[in-house]
């Protein structure tokens, strides 16, 4: 992996509703490097293809099945089996208490027929295409909130090992990078359960990168908040804290989140972000909403 790495956040979802199908098909033609699955359990053990261990913020569940939801009024995919998943709406994320959209210029909320699918489903797609097309497009799995799962008394890691391995994603070379947020989890992939897939560790705002050493000991790469990497700015120039470089030194690979041509917080434009992390920061990849803005970039701008 010599070249910056263009990763579908959630598929092409700053065109359509993330992780549906038409998401991942648009953001495949697209030409993105990877594309990604989070991964959470149906109440039938079926690794589901959605951001969250939540349904409310995406899909019709409130008006399907009302009397569906716990205690904290949220909607449970682990409480849905497949089939029940399946006859559910799926729509750009919206807020479950206002109903409002997300983010306002995205695909319309409630337009258009979408639906959740399984990892199998969506490796089908991927693979399918990879057949047809001649192109080798990978594969950016999430072990979504494992912890949960074990509560809930699941084994989540395990069945999406198996499932990868049962479509031949088994090791580095295979075009597949297995990612989360939770270190022990991440940790007992590579040590116990022995998997010699990419792996890497997905890091939060205040999450504490200084045991990058340890880190290193069993995943390839980190996926932190790109806000980890920015330090200030000065004379209209941002500069960096070292977390790229001290991770380039350890062999570790960087792939920031989420690179959003319409969420721009510090940045006066999306060129302007993309210059700063992707050439002036020197990271690796990137997880983006926008594959397409950021491959013609990247094309614009090889040295």
């Amino acid at each position: 992996m010599n070249h910056k790495i263009v990763i579908a956040h959630r598929g092409a979802s700053g065109y359509l509703p993330e992780h549906t199908l038409e998401a991942k098909a648009m953001a495949y033609a697209m030409n993105a490097d990877f594309l990604e699955q989070d991964l959470v359990l149906s109440k039938d053990n079926i690794p589901m293809v959605i951001h969250d261990i939540y349904l409310d913020d995406v899909t019709d569940v409130a008006k399907k099945y009302p009397t569906r939801k716990r205690n904290d009024n949220r909607f449970y995919v682990i409480d849905f089996t497949f089939d029940e998943l399946k006859t559910l709406q799926v729509t750009e994320r919206f807020d479950p208490k206002t109903g409002n959209q997300f983010y306002k210029n995205r695909f319309p909320i409630w337009k258009g027929n979408f639906k959740l699918h399984s990892l199998q489903e969506e490796i089908e797609l991927i693979q399918g295409l990879n057949n047809s097309t001649g192109k080798n497009i990978g594969i950016y799995p999430e072990i979504k909130e494992p912890e949960f799962h074990k509560k809930e008394g699941k084994n989540l890691t395990e069945i999406v090992l198996k499932t990868l391995a049962d479509f031949g994603y088994k090791t580095k070379k295979d075009n597949c990078i297995l990612q989360c947020f939770d270190t022990k989890e991440l940790k007992r992939i590579r040590v116990e359960l022995q998997s010699e897939l990419f792996l890497v560790l997905l890091t939060e705002f205040d999450q504490d990168v200084k045991n990058l050493v340890e880190i290193a000991s069993f995943a390839d790469g980190i996926g932190p908040y790109y806000k980890q990497i920015l330090s200030e700015k000065v004379d209209g120039k941002f500069t960096f804290t070292s977390l790229v470089t001290d991770a380039h030194k350890l062999n570790l690979k960087v792939h920031p989140y989420t690179f959003r041509a319409d969420a721009l917080d510090e940045f006066s434009s999306f060129e302007e972000m993309m210059q700063t992390l992707l050439i002036n920061a020197n990271i690796d990849g990137c997880f983006t909403d926008f594959p397409d803005l950021v491959i013609n970039f990247l094309k614009e701008n090889q040295h």
